[in-house]
């Protein structure tokens, strides 16, 4: 049967998270419901990787099984047009029947966005988290640093997590400063539940000067929930690549969600 893989961008505002759930909205049941009226049967779609209420997306991925013969550029088109304005489709694609969106995935980044100013955001409001005080990008930078590579991240994972193994290996981590923005860019193999904004939640007094960046090793050998910092928001978090095997040949990403740039440009990323 063939297979299809598609990329989805959404703002995660108005949802439930992405898992199709009985009595309220979710990103996953538009998507389904949208590609089902071009397929004209039910579609059920497997994403890379599920993101929470308010959680947003750059580049999701997903594939599903159909009989239904369409060309790419029917799922792409058809599928968006039957989307509401804040889901679309990047790109669609015939994969080979040995493509997994979720398992077949060998890396995932994240971008978690903060605007550091005095006033809370208006235009922005649902896409950032807003934080008065001052933070320092580099210290922050600097302790993330610490979390590099494989480890028990036991103390950045929800109490609710489901996960098998707490173990993950983190390739890529940076914080950097645009004007009133922070942007904190990660990149593992996989992720725990709320693992990104536990680990944000406890760079912020780390940014504020209330610990060293060091202190983030403790966090990290304590192997337990308690003694990391808050959950941060999930305004500004953004999951914002997938990357697969090369043979798969799945388009990369052309964007990330940025706010500021002196030069109009993205900040550079590690993703």
């Amino acid at each position: 049967m063939p297979r299809i893989a598609l990329a989805v961008e959404y703002d995660g505002s108005p949802y439930h998270g992405w898992q199709r759930q009985s009595e309220v909205d979710s990103v996953q049941a538009q998507l389904e419901t949208a590609l089902s009226r071009v397929a004209n049967e039910p579609v059920v779609v497997v994403c890379a990787g599920r993101t929470d209420r308010g959680v947003h997306a750059t580049y999701q991925v997903v594939h599903f099984e159909t009989p239904v013969q369409r060309a790419d550029h029917a799922w792409l088109m058809g599928g968006t047009f039957f989307l509401p304005p804040d889901i679309t489709l990047l790109w669609a694609q015939l994969v080979p029947d040995d493509f997994h969106a979720r398992f077949s995935a060998t890396a995932r980044s994240y971008r978690y966005v903060i605007l550091n100013r005095q006033t809370r955001a208006a235009l922005n409001r649902e896409r950032v988290t807003w934080y008065r005080a001052w933070l320092d990008a580099d210290a922050m930078h600097e302790a993330g640093q610490h979390l590099l590579g494989k480890h028990d991240f036991s103390s950045f994972r929800a109490r609710d997590c489901q996960a098998l193994s707490p173990v993950r290996t983190i390739e890529s981590f940076s914080v950097q400063r645009q004007g009133d923005y922070l942007y904190l860019d990660i990149t593992a193999n996989a992720f725990l539940h709320h693992m990104v904004r536990n680990i944000v939640g406890t760079l912020l007094p780390i940014g504020t000067g209330e610990q060293m960046p060091e202190s983030i090793l403790a966090v990290l050998e304590a192997r337990h929930r308690s003694v990391a910092g808050i959950t941060a928001p999930a305004e500004g978090l953004y999951l914002v690549n997938v990357r697969y095997p090369a043979h798969f040949a799945v388009p990369p990403p052309r964007s990330l969600p940025v706010f500021w740039s002196p030069l109009g440009e993205f900040p550079p990323t590690s993703c």
